[in-house]
């Protein structure tokens, strides 16, 4: 029987591994970092699966394929079902109906049904509700995916993969440049903080007039605080600017977040090709899986799907970008 290799177990290889073996097929995975950690760029996610709020910067497929993400991981990792609440400080309400001009999938909301909906934020008169989005916690949803493939007998190898491998998937991200020469890394910075006093039940983004904001509650009054998104190859710290724009849009989202406890701080490299679109593509003996840009939890599903068509079945689905010397 073929063995699939999967080199790499970020939510990239997991969710291609994931569904390789809801096909049938056997698969071990390589991944000389271990198991997904502060290591990986993953790691370093919201979690959100939010393809209608998405598309206000981004391509179409992002909300078609995007879509389909809920169902994918509902049955594999906890999923919440509570929507995104988008708001706008008065004086930033142009920056709103902009939003919703490039966005569908809402409802306006108003004072009282914000409130309704998250009774900590008191300060803002107008709001789009996106009710049929999601979220997850992306570090249990790894952990939930690496346990079910080894539950299902696949073998994780804390090791590089040989290096002529046949019937390779490679999903590394931007360790992957020296063959994928059009991927590029974005930067993104982002702080995991601390906060009692503030009570959020789904993610709200903030539309601040310097950094755009999303917050994504994690239990217990912790707080994912994202995120950046730079074009550069830095990923060494985040800069001050960055921290003092994420923490004065959360002081302006609500006053308690001035007392929050910054518990990480997380800055990564997020691989992306031209459009921010991810691609399969096959070379050689080798199917590479990248690109997922800021779309990793929403775009992971689409693009594992993909590599399975093609490995299994030699099917090219519309992220298939073929044999590119």
């Amino acid at each position: 029987m073929t063995v699939w290799s999967v080199i790499g177990s970020g939510v990239a290889g997991l969710a291609v591994a994931t569904e390789l073996v809801s096909r049938g097929a056997k698969v071990q995975v390589f991944d000389p970092g271990g198991p997904p950690g502060p290591h990986g760029c993953s790691w370093w996610a919201g979690g959100m699966l939010a393809p209608w709020c998405e598309f206000e910067n981004a391509e179409e497929p992002v909300l078609r394929l995007g879509r389909q993400a809920l169902d994918w991981w509902a049955p594999r990792t906890q999923v919440e079902r509570r929507g995104t609440l988008v708001v706008a400080n008065p004086r930033d309400l142009p920056d709103l109906r902009r939003f919703a001009r490039r966005t569908n999938g809402f409802n306006e909301v108003n004072q009282p049904e914000i409130l309704e909906l998250e009774p900590e934020l008191s300060g803002f008169h107008k709001g789009l509700y996106f009710a049929e989005e999601a979220h997850l916690d992306p570090r249990q949803a790894l952990r939930d995916l690496s346990r079910d493939l080894q539950a299902q007998g696949v073998v994780f190898h804390r090791k590089l993969a040989p290096t002529r491998l046949d019937n390779a998937i490679d999903c590394r991200g931007l360790h992957a440049r020296e063959v994928l020469h059009d991927l590029r890394g974005v930067k993104g910075e982002m702080l995991v903080i601390r906060c009692r006093d503030v009570v959020l039940t789904r993610p709200v983004r903030l539309l601040h007039p310097r950094m755009p904001l999303y917050i994504v509650p994690r239990g217990d009054g912790v707080f994912m605080l994202g995120a950046t998104m730079i074009e550069s190859e830095d990923s060494s710290r985040i800069t001050a600017r960055s921290m003092l724009e994420l923490l004065s849009a959360a002081y302006a989202l609500n006053p308690a977040f001035g007392e929050a406890e910054v518990l990480e701080i997380g800055v990564d490299l997020r691989p992306a090709f031209p459009d921010n679109l991810p691609r399969v593509r096959r070379l050689g003996r080798t199917i590479y899986a990248n690109g997922l840009y800021r779309h990793g939890y929403l775009l992971a599903p689409a693009l594992a799907q993909g590599v399975a068509d093609l490995a299994l079945e030699n099917k090219h689905s519309e992220l298939v970008d073929e044999d590119r010397a």
